[in-house]
């Protein structure tokens, strides 16, 4: 009786070592997922430095998560600006199944998720309205495969800061590129927020950088002061617009940091690393497993101070010492 029990024991305990070891030893599946390196594409309408600002976020984003070096393949392109180049790319996206896409500026954005038809992930960094480019169903609900990061500017204290640093100004000009969604957007609200603050606005468009030179010559003739929103075309053109700016002694209010340290004089500005940073958190997420259709936009608005001490100088315009000291306690100053 008792062989029998211990033979019964012992075919019982051998039974559970076998079932402990398969369900304990990982599967091929479960490793070839732990192994797996994904894929992320990474499109940018042009080179200037907000742009470039918003893709270091993104990487340093992605390598928060812990993908960086041999745990993630990231497959940059820059399309320069170029229609025909982000169609190029977004299909070569496709066409080399990458895992995830993330799309710098709206262009590049909208050029993913059509090419992705609704199938592979697209993360957006830093895209202004999303929602009324399409791009997504709403900010809290994207309904889609797009979610990602928006850079809404804050378009009243930016003219707070054309009250207090030109306070005589009557003549508001704004300028954006006709093919920006953002830009447009951009700059029309701010047309509505300054026209009820009682300036007399006048609007000024490019169709690209080329008509820079021609429109800004025309709008310095006519304006006290230069709005410059956040838009693509504006900003790789910031250069030539403030060399005519200057000649005429004109102040240009921009939208960005990246866009005061090339000429513009003051300005309350989003973060363009922080929306890039938040972006490469969200595509990280959205490779472990989160739903896009259900992942809200995350939309940053909270700007800090930045300064150009020498263009005030250049222009002989004195900085209120408030926003001085604002700059230097929590923004930036250029000298």
């Amino acid at each position: 009786m008792n062989k029998r029990l211990l033979a019964v024991i012992a075919v019982i305990v051998a039974f559970l070592c076998v079932a402990f070891f398969l369900t304990s030893k990982p599967t091929n599946s479960q490793e070839n997922k732990k192994n797996y390196v994904p894929t992320v594409g990474i499109l940018q309408l042009v080179t200037h430095p907000a742009l470039d600002e918003i893709h270091r976020g993104i990487i340093s984003g992605l390598k928060s998560q812990g993908y960086s070096g041999d745990k993630i393949k990231i497959d940059y392109q820059n399309a320069q600006a170029n229609q025909a180049n982000l169609k190029t790319m977004s299909q070569k996206f496709a066409n080399e199944n990458a895992d995830l896409t993330i799309g710098i500026a709206t262009p590049a954005a909208l050029s993913l998720a059509k090419t992705a038809s609704g199938n592979s992930p697209v993360i957006l960094a830093g895209i202004t309205d999303p929602a009324g480019s399409g791009l997504v169903k709403t900010t809290q609900r994207p309904g889609n495969n797009v979610t990602g990061t928006s850079g809404d500017s804050p378009l009243e204290q930016h003219l707070s800061v054309i009250k207090k640093v030109v306070p005589n100004a009557k003549k508001l000009g704004i300028i954006y590129t006709t093919s920006d969604h953002g830009g447009e957007y951009n700059a029309k609200n701010m047309e509505k927020i300054a026209q009820a603050a009682g300036y007399d606005v006048k609007m000024f468009t490019i169709s690209s950088t080329n008509d820079m030179q021609q429109v800004a010559e025309t709008m310095a003739n006519q304006v006290d002061v230069v709005y410059a929103p956040q838009d693509n075309g504006v900003a790789s053109s910031m250069k030539t617009l403030v060399n005519v700016t200057n000649s005429n002694k004109i102040p240009v209010i921009p939208a960005v940091d990246t866009m005061v340290k090339d000429g513009g004089l003051a300005t309350v500005s989003v973060s363009q690393y922080d929306l890039g940073y938040q972006a490469g958190v969200m595509a990280a997420k959205v490779l472990k497993g989160k739903d896009t259709a259900t992942y809200p936009v995350k939309t940053i608005t909270e700007g800090k101070m930045v300064v150009n001490l020498k263009q005030a100088k250049l222009l002989g315009i004195p900085l209120p010492d408030s926003i001085i000291a604002e700059a230097k306690a929590k923004g930036e100053v250029f000298k």
